[in-house]
This record gives C-alpha cells, structure tokens and sequence, in this order.
C-alpha cells in the first residue's frame, strides 16, 4: 500500500484551525479511505514508530500528536521535568512516513468552554496504576475523547505497555458510544529487554542496567507459570527476583485482562504488571500469561 523508502515532508498543524483544513481537505479527496490517529506526549522513540507502521498497514492516512497533556500528571514536578524533544520527534515522525502531526497549544485542548470531564470506570481505574496516580485516567480519557472529536480518526493505536490505559481507552470508546476501533499493539524492547519508554532518556546508564530488573521480574513469573506453578509460588519467585535488585516497588499484580482485578488462578486471560521506581523515575511493565 506504501512506499517505504520515498520519505515524504509531514504535514504539521500547530491549531485546531489548521488540523480541520488538512483533514478536511484529505478526506474531500478521500472519501472511502480511513484515518489512524496516535496520541503521544512526544520523546518519540522506536516504539511509537511500531505504532505508526501498524496504523500505516490499516490506514491510509496518519495522524500523531504531540502534546505533554496537564491534566493526567498528579505532581507538578513529573509534569515539568517530562522530555521534550520536538525537533527530534518531527525528524522521526518524517522519517517513518507519518501524514500529518497535531502540535496543539493547551488552549486548543482545553478551551475555557470545556467542562470538568467525569465518566464511570466501573473500577477500572481504582487498581494499579489508578491506586496511586488519583484522577490519572480521567485527565487522559478527557484529552484522548478531546483529540478523537477534533480528528474524527478511524481507528486509534495504542501500546501495549500502558495496559490498563489501553482497557480503561476502550470502555470510555463503549461508554461513549464512539465509533472508533482501538488496537492494542505489542510492547517494543531495547537489547536488553527493558520496555521502550519516553521516561528512559531520564535514566542514567546504571540506571538503566538497574531498569532491568522489571523485565527479569516478569520473565520468571512467567517461567515458573509454565513450569506448572501456581499463584502463590508464580508471585513469591516474582517478588524475590525483584528484590534482588536496586528498585523501590509501587505494586505488582496478576490481573484478570478485562476486569483488570487480581486473579487467584492464572490463566491465558491474565497479565502481569508492575510499576516501580528507579531513582527518582517512575517505569512500568507487563506481560500476558
């Protein structure tokens, strides 16, 4: 459908204004062809590009955000020091054959006519990372619904890496009533095996050797899982293997995928996810069984 190799000038719009001329304008000329849309916060790295590849072979137009949203950061400070790197995520985004990038201001956003946003989660937002990053997923589901009413996208790509996000993305769509496919795609590792993530830049080199030990973590769990093992040993090797290490645990938990609700019997519906911080960096990870 595309031609990898002949790298094209991506379209930017910087306003509301200029996003609906280009979109506009695309679909006059295309009225059967579908639009994927990818929100990011910027610091692009090669996991976002993964995503764009997988909107490129469902769509024929892409769009992706940059936008370091406000609304879904609990302290001021992670706010402030959040990389930002523009220059180098529109070098990239070129690169990789994206369409058009959205580089709204705040006030595009969240215009002063836009109400408090509030939706029933259900729970899903109460475990995890919800438990410790209070009203975390009502500020993105407030600027993800916001960019899917401005883009209109037919489908929305995700990472598999923020899995509650990507289940908490999909009940605001059915609640909402919103015709959108969300697809989830697989999570991107360095060599090493640590998940890609724009909060990488932040660690040092020992950091990031440190880092490690949220995938080690991971892999036996699901080592001792195929091994036959139950819950309670699968937990207790996954908790001595992270202690073994230099990091401070937030949670790990075996959940349910749907429910996201701690399972007492693994199965192939569940996944495992941890949160931890490394120096002063917060990174999260998961796996399914």
């Amino acid at each position: 459908m595309f031609n990898n190799t002949a790298i094209k000038k991506v379209i930017i719009a910087r306003n509301n204004k200029d996003l609906a001329f280009f979109l506009t304008n695309f679909r006059s000329k295309n009225e059967h062809k579908t639009i994927g849309f990818i929100p990011t916060m910027g610091a692009l790295h090669n996991g976002h590009m993964s995503l764009i590849k997988e909107a490129k072979a469902h769509c024929e137009f892409v769009v992706c955000s940059l936008f370091v949203n406000p609304t879904q950061f609990n302290d001021s400070k992670d706010l402030d020091k959040y990389p930002r790197t523009e220059k180098e995520d529109l070098t990239l985004l070129e690169l990789n054959n994206c369409d058009l990038v959205f580089i709204p201001s705040e006030s595009d956003i969240y215009p002063k006519k836009i109400k408090d946003y509030s939706i029933n989660f259900n729970g899903l937002d109460k475990v995890m990372e919800g438990k410790y990053r209070d009203g975390h997923f009502n500020g993105v589901c407030m600027v993800v619904e916001r960019f899917f009413n401005l883009i209109e996208p037919n489908f929305a790509f995700f990472g598999r890496k923020d899995f509650q996000q990507v289940a908490i993305i999909k009940h605001m769509v059915n609640v909402k009533h919103l015709e959108i496919t969300i697809i989830s795609c697989s999570i991107k590792r360095e060599d090493s095996g640590l998940a890609m993530s724009s909060r990488n830049s932040l660690l040092s080199d020992k950091e990031k050797e440190n880092a490690l030990i949220l995938n080690q973590t991971l892999k036996s769990g699901l080592d001792f899982h195929q091994k036959g093992k139950g819950y309670e040993e699968v937990y207790k090797k996954m908790l001595s293997v992270f202690d073994s290490g230099f990091l401070k645990l937030e949670y790990l938990e075996i959940v349910n995928n749907d429910s996201l609700e701690t399972v007492q019997k693994i199965d192939k519906n569940s996944s495992v996810c941890i949160a931890a911080y490394c120096g002063s960096v917060r990174l999260i990870d998961n796996c399914p069984f």
